[in-house]
């Protein structure tokens, strides 16, 4: 990926330099597949030749800027659309005129409003197993953006309730279950200036035990450890009476 950049003689690319690495390590098992990329920010039309040359003639990349003037950067492969990441109604629009994403790349205007609402309305139109990125988060520090240290409506602080929803599942509060989210996330992954969201369908996880017991049960403090104990002796007998899930040839 930082040999393409340095190496491209095309339209400005605007990136910070520890970035590279980043994408490369997410985004390497798509390259030489078909994949959809979605990127909000288009800016000179740079980083959409870069993501064409990285990922190959399989990729269909998509752009969104409020600027009509970037509607002229289209080539092969590469659509743009022009509308504002802070209008739900757009947004919306554009979801029905675009397949489900594998990546989407939140480059836009960087601030608190933008970046929130383009979570709430096209975190559903990545796919199952899919990415989305949101770069440039310094701004929630930035007064000008909205921003400042643990101001409660920046982006950084919104997604940090995005940890809570991972780990709905073990709420034993009633006004707190698991959601969409909860159900569609399987990673929060924090670098300077930018959070990936790993996206996987996710179940209700399950606690898995192997080996024999030397302690007396009794000795242990743990006020859940018995009860426990007594669901995972259940889930081993119920798994030892499932059929094989496989079939021979």
């Amino acid at each position: 990926m930082k040999q393409i950049f340095e190496l491209h003689e095309g339209r400005c690319i605007d990136k910070w330099e520890h970035y590279f690495e980043i994408y490369d390590f997410w985004f390497q098992k798509y390259r030489g597949k078909e994949v959809h990329i979605l990127e909000i920010g288009v800016f000179q039309g740079g980083s959409l030749q870069m993501w064409k040359k990285y990922f190959g003639e399989n990729a269909r990349i998509y752009g969104i800027d409020i600027n009509p003037d970037c509607k002229q950067f289209e080539e092969e492969n590469i659509k743009i659309f022009i509308g504002s990441q802070e209008d739900r109604n757009f947004l919306n629009d554009l979801k029905q005129k675009l397949p489900k994403v594998d990546i989407l790349i939140d480059d836009g205007g960087h601030t608190m409003n933008q970046q929130i609402i383009s979570f709430q309305e096209l975190f559903d139109h990545v796919k199952s197993d899919g990415i989305y990125l949101c770069e440039d988060l310094h701004t929630s520090y930035w007064p000008n953006y909205g921003g400042g240290y643990r101001e409660s409506k920046t982006f950084i602080e919104y997604s940090k309730n995005l940890i809570d929803h991972i780990n709905a599942w073990n709420s034993r509060e009633d006004n707190f279950r698991p959601t969409e989210v909860t159900k569609s996330t399987y990673g929060l992954h924090y670098y300077p200036s930018m959070l990936i969201i790993e996206k996987r369908l996710m179940q209700k996880p399950m606690s898995v035990t192997n080996g024999s017991y030397v302690l007396k049960i009794k000795d242990f403090p743990y006020p859940d450890f018995k009860l426990s104990l007594i669901k995972r002796i259940i889930n081993r007998i119920k798994r030892s009476f499932r059929k094989p899930n496989y079939k021979l040839k």
